[in-house]
């Protein structure tokens, strides 16, 4: 994402209300077990959506994100339902200080910001370190097929009369990766709208690499399946879902 945050970290929690995230919380106890007095490590919180309702499910959840904007709010949001996460501000690649953590999540692609293979492969490693024995980790990515087929149909359009963007996009660098501008329109209280501009650049990698990067950082594959289902990916998934252990 861009280096700033703030003003994308005030609309996010709106452009996410089509995720299922009490389904995440279920894949997350489907992994693990039941969570009250786990341990849980959730990395690329964002606003602490996800983290929230873990908290409310009894786990102990430490919140990482790389943007100190997303966790203003994300903090806010906890204390607002006086939840006790604690919260750190840190990029997944250089992940650090957690130990004998039971379950780690990265929800929504946050691991697709992650672009460079030797980053991914770093991610993996302090991620391993951080569990205990037989801890789970659990993320997903864009499938190939999202990002070099579906995310090429821009401009993507969106408006619900309160906030409005228009979204355009392009073939990164890198093999599967995504540049995207993205110009938002948010309405105020005088009735006209401020823009703000945000530059997004996501990349993933076909299935087998990851297995590969998941295997050399020592986990063993448990599970993979795609958009929300137990089911295996598909030529045309959108969404890809690891499920790794300890």
């Amino acid at each position: 994402m861009s280096s700033h945050y703030a003003k994308f970290s005030t609309v996010y929690d709106e452009l996410m209300m089509d995720i299922p995230y009490d389904t995440y919380v279920d894949l997350i106890e489907l992994a693990a077990g039941e969570l009250p007095g786990k341990k849980i490590l959730d990395i690329g919180c964002g606003t602490g959506l996800l983290s929230a309702k873990l908290a409310k499910r009894g786990g102990e959840v430490t919140a990482v994100d790389l943007s100190a904007d997303m966790l203003e709010v994300a903090k806010a949001r906890a204390n607002a339902l006086q939840l006790p996460i604690e919260f750190m501000e840190q990029p997944m690649q250089q992940l650090t200080g957690h130990a004998d953590i039971d379950v780690a999540v990265i929800s929504i692609d946050s691991l697709n910001y992650v672009t460079e293979t030797a980053e991914v492969k770093e991610t993996f490693k302090r991620i391993y370190a951080s569990l205990r024995p037989g801890g789970v980790l659990l993320f997903d990515v864009h499938s190939t097929f999202k990002t070099d087929v579906i995310f090429m149909e821009s401009p993507f359009v969106y408006d619900d009369e309160k906030i409005a963007y228009i979204w355009q996009t392009e073939p990164g660098d890198a093999p599967h990766s995504v540049y995207s501008e993205l110009a938002f329109f948010v309405k105020k209280e005088t009735g006209d709208y401020e823009r703000f501009d945000e530059v997004h650049v996501q990349r993933t990698f076909p299935i087998h690499d990851y297995i590969e990067m998941l295997t050399d950082a020592g986990f063993q594959i448990e599970r993979i399946f795609a958009d929300w289902e137990d089911e295996a990916p598909e030529e045309e998934s959108e969404r890809i879902f690891f499920q790794v252990r300890k």
